[in-house]
């Protein structure tokens, strides 16, 4: 099974994990949209969609930059069909865009429940409505939908710091948007299972040290944390998935790996 000559659409691919997923598909030739609202470096955090098509260039690879705000529908719909304008197909879309919160259900406003809920459950449900009609079309595809520990835990993985429960404690926006973007998943695999569709939920098994995680997190205990190679690895064997091969499952970045031995 290979992912060479297939098109991929990464979110949130300006950096990070889905930098690291954007450059590891592009290394198995397929050609890669890296999606993003980063468009030129931040002073807080380094990485910009054209950064990552650099990469990828330099290394030989085919790759498209597109802004998107994956909070504004049109964006998303237009990112989609610049696509299909430059590509003529969309066979792979990892919702890897995310945002994390750990303050206390008093700390958080109503505006940062929107801004995780948008973000984290509503971009991906819009992404998947705007890719899925060009994947029935061709009978084929793969969805792969990042989600976290977050979903069924209430306590970070980030700190082992049992003294500090406050710090340790989820934000209650993450892990619920989480949750329910593994219970979107598993619907939206048997709703697409009989047009050769996968949807397939992937997760870090421990924390991933990334640009943005680090920003967030200065106080997290790094000791135990890994970098992304495991789940570039998942998502590759993810990505050549099909309806009839494996759908509906919900499997951690180096549990896959080191199984299929990847």
């Amino acid at each position: 099974m290979s992912i060479q000559s297939k098109v991929a659409i990464v979110t949130g691919a300006s950096r990070g994990i889905g930098k690291a997923i954007a450059l590891g598909f592009a290394k198995e030739g397929a050609s890669v949209v890296v999606a993003a609202r980063s468009e030129t470096e931040r002073d807080s955090v380094p990485g910009n969609i054209h950064s990552t098509v650099a990469e990828i260039q330099i290394d030989g690879g085919q790759a498209l930059a597109i802004g998107c705000n994956v909070r504004d529908e049109a964006s998303i719909y237009s990112m989609v069909q610049k696509t299909l304008d430059t590509f003529g197909k969309i066979d792979i879309l990892v919702n890897n865009a995310g945002v994390g919160s750990y303050r206390t259900i008093n700390e958080s406003s109503i505006k940062e429940w929107d801004l995780v809920m948008d973000i984290n459950l509503r971009a991906p449900f819009i992404c998947c409505k705007a890719v899925i009609p060009s994947m029935m079309d061709q009978q084929s595809g793969s969805i792969i939908n990042i989600s976290s520990h977050a979903a069924t835990h209430i306590f970070s993985s980030t700190t082992e710091s049992d003294d500090q429960a406050d710090i340790a404690l989820l934000g209650q926006a993450y892990g619920s948007a989480k949750a329910g973007l593994e219970r979107f998943s598993w619907g939206l695999a048997t709703e697409l299972g009989h047009h050769n569709i996968a949807v397939n939920i992937l997760k870090p098994l421990r924390p991933v040290l990334t640009e943005g995680f680090v920003t967030q997190r200065p106080d997290a205990d790094f000791s135990n944390w890994v970098s992304p190679e495991y789940m570039v690895k998942a998502a590759v064997f993810l990505a050549n998935q099909t309806g009839q091969s494996m759908s509906g499952a919900t499997v951690t970045d180096e549990e896959l790996v080191r199984r299929l031995h990847l």
